[in-house]
């Protein structure tokens, strides 16, 4: 790569929006108050109002994402870990089950699996952050669980490939940081999970689901051996919550980011659906990928860039000064630079996290202005300087 000399001068130019978290996300551009105008607040979510306003939200997601239409959607409790946790809890047991897992949250997945459900018959793959493992290991006699994109590392699944078209288990996948951004293979998956927080900018708390044909016949024809809570059920008399899918939730929903969800989506199908969402992600990647590569101070935490995600994009600091360091005093380092940042007002919620290497994440995804991106590159330039040279 060739050298660049970090500049000692601070930056001119910043984002029009500094907010770069990866959950909550950006909000859309463009967006203010005023589009939650039309929220049914003070109203039952079971009314006429509030149950039309949860079917808008299926069905302009429905939409956008392109879900086969023989797929059920439903609005569940607790965003996207809670509606992760209804589908283990419901669905698996009924076979073997093969978990990937390669940060945090899908790290968090192999718990419940082994530790709360307790299936003797599960196989952990599981590799360190910046890394995925094997996809080739699956035994598709088996149920499998793993993320789509794992938010705290970088790292998502390149493709659908390894996804046999003929598999006897179900493929649950949580793809939270996915949906909205990154192709999705959907006559591959039984199961997807996501909530409004991430790629759409929404508001916390709520999770969506998505379940195939095979999901259904499974819960429609098996009963897990455990007890399952109220917020988990799925199944009424041994047949499927129609009702569920319909706007008619488990518990009560937030009509004010219900309404919040409905304008995200109407924006999505404002500026061209699914193709421009994509493209936005991205060139926001491109944007980030043009920069590292001409930088002797930084890289992808993930090495194989058919693996890096464009959402949640994971960078590790390189520098030889830097790398000589206490892991400690790296956190240390890395803790002052996205300071410094927040205090310039030009970049919030950047720092890597708390379980991965020590560096930096960058949210990518369709909320994101490119312009914004480039806009922050030279602040980071600016303050990895700042702390080399402190």
């Amino acid at each position: 790569m060739p050298l660049v000399e970090e500049p000692m001068t601070k930056p001119t130019i910043k984002p029009q929006n500094p907010n770069f978290s990866s959950g909550p996300c950006a909000k859309r551009p463009g967006w203010g108050l005023t589009a939650l105008q039309g929220a049914a607040l003070g109203r039952s979510h079971r009314a006429a109002l509030g149950r039309a306003k949860l079917q808008e939200v299926i069905e302009r997601s429905r939409q956008v994402l392109g879900v086969p239409n023989d797929y059920r959607l439903a609005v569940v409790p607790a965003s996207d870990t809670g509606a992760v946790e209804m589908c283990l809890w419901s669905l698996l047991g009924a076979r073997g089950v093969d978990v990937f897992a390669w940060e945090s949250f899908s790290q968090a997945w192999v718990t419940d699996i082994t530790k709360h459900l307790q299936i003797e018959a599960t196989r952990v793959f599981a590799a360190d952050f910046g890394q995925l493992p094997d996809l080739a290991q699956i035994d598709w006699t088996h149920d499998a669980v793993f993320a789509w994109n794992g938010t705290t590392s970088g790292v998502k699944v390149p493709d659908g490939e390894w996804i046999a078209a003929d598999r006897e288990g179900l493929a649950i996948c949580d793809a939270t940081s996915a949906v909205f951004a990154m192709d999705m293979p959907w006559h591959k998956l039984d199961v997807v999970t996501w909530s409004w927080q991430k790629v759409m900018g929404g508001e916390a708390a709520h999770g969506m689901l998505a379940l195939g044909p095979r999901a259904v016949a499974r819960l429609e024809h098996y009963t897990p051996p455990w007890p399952l809570p109220k917020i988990f059920r799925m199944t009424n008399g041994g047949k499927l919550n129609e009702a569920l899918f319909k706007g008619d939730t488990i518990n009560t929903p937030s009509l004010l980011c219900v309404e919040d969800a409905i304008d995200g989506l109407r924006w999505a199908e404002a500026i061209g659906g699914l193709p421009e969402l994509l493209r936005r992600s991205r060139a926001n990647y491109a944007a980030i990928a043009n920069w590292v590569e001409a930088r002797e101070w930084i890289d992808f935490l993930p090495e194989r860039p058919e693996i890096r995600s464009n959402t949640s994009i994971c960078l590790k600091i390189i520098d030889e000064w830097y790398a000589g360091l206490p892991v400690e005093e790296q956190r240390a380092k890395v803790k002052q630079m996205v300071g410094a940042l927040e205090t310039e007002g030009v970049a919030r919620d950047i720092n890597g996290y708390r379980d991965a290497p020590p560096g930096l994440r960058i949210w990518g995804g369709s909320t994101v202005e490119t312009a914004d991106i480039e806009a922050l590159l030279p602040w980071l330039d600016w303050a990895f300087a700042e702390i080399k040279a402190a």
